[in-house]
């Protein structure tokens, strides 16, 4: 068990909670199948070109887990990418920024998957123009595969499955290499700002930067709650919705059904739950052994689109040199409360003529099941 899960029995008080979560195999039976199912069906039981690629895509990192996008399969090679309105995040994502990133994973996993079939994806990034200043139900792309022999298999495809976005501590006895570093950030477009950190006294600088971020997000009602109220608590709960930020797992159901952590106690700013959970991140922020990110000499759609095809290539170089990655997006959020931490990190990164789109945490750190995700068939219209 992680440690940070370890530390939750500080909050039950009790061994009650443990007793509950070994009876009747209740351990054994916690994992949500139904939710997880879609990572060992990729790729496999389509006929259709763009499904298979497309139940590739859907395994791209994304914020909270919103999985927002939507498609709509046109004639026999064709779809457009579009997304789902309902997903967005208004609070800690006010101009979509990050839903955007997301597409772009989406986008450019997609296209690794189709050319592991000998298929070439050629992309149309807004055909109907840049939505601005918000998403306004115009399309992100129009794609069209096309057989070609020209095309060659990233080998980054090959960490597709163990991909993972790790948000639990870092091992803090293990340095990463900066040359590690550096192959991560390697892997982007042309055009792409980039940067590491390996430095010890800039690490303990980022690191309370991103601790004071993390504090301005959950101390601020609508932020902190617009998280809150994507959690999916228990098996039964992630099966039916396997979207959002999943409270899952034998130890954290048997919190739930004690009440020990429930919605309505994470809800609660001066519940033990809440205080616990301040404590968990704050062991997570500093056990940072280094950082990447990635931005942009502008910020339009389309750098946005570029960037989270960059992202999804710097997590698979990641998982490939047996590192964790943990992006670390609150002090690059658009909301009153953060602007200023939002320009102190850009100084501190010596970016203040760029954008910085993907900012992250990376060192060693324990091995982790897949976040749920919705099956291909539910988001294509």
């Amino acid at each position: 068990m992680p440690k940070s899960r370890r530390q939750f029995l500080r909050i039950a008080g009790s061994t009650a909670v443990i007793a509950a979560a070994a009876v009747g195999g209740f351990v054994a039976t916690r994992t949500p199948e139904v939710a997880l199912a879609p990572w060992s069906s990729a790729g496999s039981s389509y006929t259709d070109t763009r499904k298979r690629a497309l139940s590739y895509a859907e395994l791209a990192p994304n914020q909270h887990n919103q999985q927002p996008w939507l498609v709509t399969l046109e004639g026999a090679d064709s779809f457009t990418l579009s997304y789902d309105l309902d997903q967005m995040l208004p609070h800690t994502d006010p101009l979509n920024r990050q839903i955007v990133i997301g597409l772009g994973c989406f986008l450019e996993l997609m296209t690794m998957a189709a050319a592991h079939d000998g298929y070439r994806a050629d992309v149309v990034l807004f055909p109907e123009g840049q939505p601005e200043p918000v998403l306004d139900g115009r399309p992100i792309a129009q794609v069209t595969l096309v057989k070609d022999a020209s095309v060659r298999t990233s080998v980054l495809f090959e960490q597709v499955f163990t991909r993972r976005s790790n948000k639990e501590p870092f091992d803090v006895s293990r340095p990463v290499a900066a040359a590690d570093l550096a192959a991560i950030t390697n892997v982007v477009g042309d055009g792409a700002v980039t940067g590491t950190v390996s430095d010890e006294a800039m690490i303990e600088t980022l690191r309370d930067v991103s601790w004071r971020a993390h504090l301005v997000e959950i101390e601020t009602p609508r932020t902190y709650m617009e998280s809150v109220d994507v959690m999916r608590f228990g098996k039964a709960e992630i099966n039916a919705k396997p979207d959002g930020i999943d409270m899952g797992g034998a130890f954290l159901e048997a919190l739930n059904l004690a009440g020990v952590v429930t919605r309505e106690t994470l809800s609660d700013m001066t519940s033990n739950a809440y205080s616990q959970g301040i404590d968990m991140y704050r062991e997570i922020i500093f056990s940072a052994m280094g950082y990447v990110f990635v931005g942009t000499k502008e910020n339009t759609r389309r750098d946005q689109v570029a960037a989270g095809r960059d992202w999804e290539r710097m997590n698979l170089k990641a998982t490939q040199l047996g590192l964790a990655i943990h992006p670390l997006s609150q002090a690059l959020q658009e909301y009153p409360e953060m602007d200023s931490l939002l320009v102190e990190l850009h100084e501190t990164l010596g970016q203040q003529g760029a954008r910085v789109q993907m900012f992250a945490r990376v060192g060693y750190g324990p091995a982790l099941s897949p976040s749920p995700r919705w099956p291909i068939d539910a988001k294509i219209k």
